[in-house]
């Protein structure tokens, strides 16, 4: 029989991955073997809770290039029961000791970005712990079982582990043989950097999951109290004295009275409704609100009349961008230390205000913050804080289950060039606190005891027509959020499948203040992947943005999940960025 093959063209705007439909389960992960630890749980009956605590814990293991078990996890979740989604604030907190004199006095003008002077008290493991208790249902050990037996028997080193950039086993080589010894000790069998396929082991990172794991099995009472008595054990306990000892031997501020002060808190997520969807996320100690109110800003313009990634269009969306991480800067910060005007800067008027000030022949080269608290669309300029690099280095993990519980977690930080690992743990400490200002005074994300710094680790639930809907995110830094609010309106505007949403071509603009220090922009630049189009790119330079053309396959690593509520229908997607940029082999599973 004759093969009819289709044309070139049919070819090219096929998706790599294919549609991925299932009736029972979803599961999303930065990597193919924690997304199966998942899918053991939700297939032994777990919810949609467990199974992505399982996944974090396991990505733990597998990408610590990207995140390990004393970073953050910040989560969203919707139980099926409930008629909104929660928070669970997996951020760090800054030590009692951090201040800006104390920085000051050792002579740096910004908080490092590297080493423990960056260091804040770990909040993945209370964040995953958190979550399990309130909404899981199986116990830490049946959740630790792959994480654990991974770090002990040995798990296949990744090509991304090994080769990404700035972050890779091969480019830090270096500093762990000549600095750092104990991550050498485990990255660098026998001081030789491993080859992809190598088995690596982390014996010490087995044996915290098992002291974990033990305490809970020690504890008597409810699966809660066992789950409890763990986390105990982490911030209260022995775990605790070694992460201040190691700390305390290298002059950190970090002590154990910083670890036996920190709780993990449950909060109400924050949102703004753009057509029939209504978008989730964290509250400003996150970079979350960004894209809520990128789209408060563009419910105003007539995106639906543009043609998708042409010029009209992307400078629209990028002009959007601009304004609303202009706000970022200037007002997001821990919000029990500052007064945010969260519900002013997502109110539909002060959208409205500020989507007036997009021109659209011109690319505006200013970091423009609105005024909330009075109500109008530009702050003066005296009045703004301004800003002096971007960067990549985060886990995803999405899970739906039977019942329609949904899960968002962004695991990250604490990955292994940010700070030598802790010899008794066998993972380092994280470096968030880099995001914290030393100067101006008035800024609001200025270092202060026990204050969580701004993050860029951003979650999100979406709910469509009423009815919770879809959970996806990417890693990325500062981009994570330019790069879901493109994948949102591939899927809700324009009508793309899941793959196509993910796979197509995308953007990220530099134009605001980085995250992270140094804090730095590059006035109206904006990089685009080359599949765009010598045309569109010629007409966004003529409006007067500075593009940086950069490999395809290069912004955005998005997973998603969503499900459609009539039906229970799941579709999952995951991106091939990942895999061909070597930084991680993700993965989604549906059945």
């Amino acid at each position: 029989m004759a093969i009819r093959y289709r044309n070139e063209e049919q070819i090219r705007a096929t998706p790599f991955h294919p549609r991925l439909f299932g009736t029972h389960c979803a599961i999303t992960s930065e990597h193919y073997l924690a997304a199966n630890a998942g899918a053991d749980i939700l297939k032994a009956g777990g919810n949609a809770v467990d199974a992505a605590v399982a996944a974090a814990f396991v990505e733990g293991v597998l990408n610590p290039h990207q995140h390990t078990l004393c970073g953050e996890c910040p989560m969203l979740i919707q139980m099926a029961d409930r008629n909104q989604p929660v928070v669970i604030n997996g951020n760090t907190m800054a030590p009692a000791a951090a201040n800006v004199d104390a920085y000051l006095q050792r002579g740096l003008n910004d908080v490092p970005d590297v080493g423990i002077l960056a260091a804040g008290v770990p909040a993945a493991f209370g964040a995953l712990t958190v979550a399990l208790e309130n909404f899981g249902t199986l116990s830490l050990a049946e959740i630790c079982h792959t994480a654990l037996k991974l770090a002990r028997d040995g798990f296949p080193v990744h090509c991304g582990l090994l080769n990404m950039a700035d972050f890779g086993v091969l480019e830090n080589a270096t500093r762990f043989r000549q600095d750092w010894p104990n991550t050498a000790e485990i990255y660098l069998p026998q001081g030789n950097v491993p080859s992809p396929g190598q088995l690596l082991q982390n014996p010490a990172l087995a044996d915290l999951l098992q002291t974990l794991v033990s305490t809970e099995k020690k504890a008597s009472g409810t699966r809660e109290k066992g789950i409890e008595a763990a986390r105990s054990e982490f911030y209260r306990g022995d775990i605790a004295t070694e992460i201040a000892r190691h700390s305390k031997e290298r002059d950190g501020f970090l002590a154990r009275s910083d670890l036996e002060a920190f709780e993990t808190q449950v909060e109400r997520a924050v949102s703004v409704n753009f057509e029939h969807f209504e978008v989730f996320k964290c509250g400003p100690w996150n970079q979350g609100p960004v894209l809520l109110q990128a789209l408060s800003i563009l419910k105003n313009l007539s995106l639906r009349s543009m043609r998708h990634n042409q010029a009209d269009y992307l400078h629209t969306v990028i002009e959007a961008v601009k304004l609303a991480f202009a706000d970022r800067e200037q007002w997001y910060a821990d919000p029990k230390h500052v007064n945010v005007p969260i519900a002013s800067l997502l109110d539909d008027a002060y959208g409205k205000m500020r989507a007036e000030l997009i021109d659209s022949r011109r690319a505006n080269a200013e970091v423009r913050p609105g005024d909330p608290f009075e109500g109008k669309p530009l702050l003066p300029a005296e009045k703004r804080v301004g800003g002096k690099s971007w960067g990549h280095g985060t886990v995803h993990v999405d899970a739906i289950d039977r019942d329609g519980n949904m899960v968002s977690a962004t695991p990250s930080g604490a990955w292994l060039k940010s700070s030598e690992v802790v010899k008794a743990l066998g993972v380092p400490l994280g470096n968030r606190l880099m995001t914290f200002y030393l100067a101006p005074d008035n800024h609001p994300n200025i270092v202060a005891p026990h204050k969580q710094p701004r993050t860029t680790i951003s979650p999100t639930l979406v709910y469509r027509s009423g009815k919770p809907w879809m959970v996806y995110g990417s890693m990325g830094g500062d981009q994570q959020d330019q790069w879901m609010l493109q994948f949102l309106m591939n899927r809700t505007v324009f009508d793309m499948t899941i793959a196509e949403s993910i796979e197509a071509p995308k953007f990220s603009s530099q134009n605001a203040p980085g995250f992270f220090s140094p804090h730095e922009r590059v006035p109206n630049h904006v990089n685009l992947e080359r599949r765009i189009g010598e045309s569109v790119v010629a007409d966004l330079e003529n409006r007067g943005h500075e593009v940086n053309i950069v490999p395809d396959w290069s912004e955005g690593f998005l997973l998603a999940i969503e499900r459609d509520a009539d039906t229970g229908v799941l579709e999952a997607g995951y991106d091939p960025r990942g895999a061909k940029g070597d930084v991680f082999p993700a993965a989604a599973y549906c059945w």
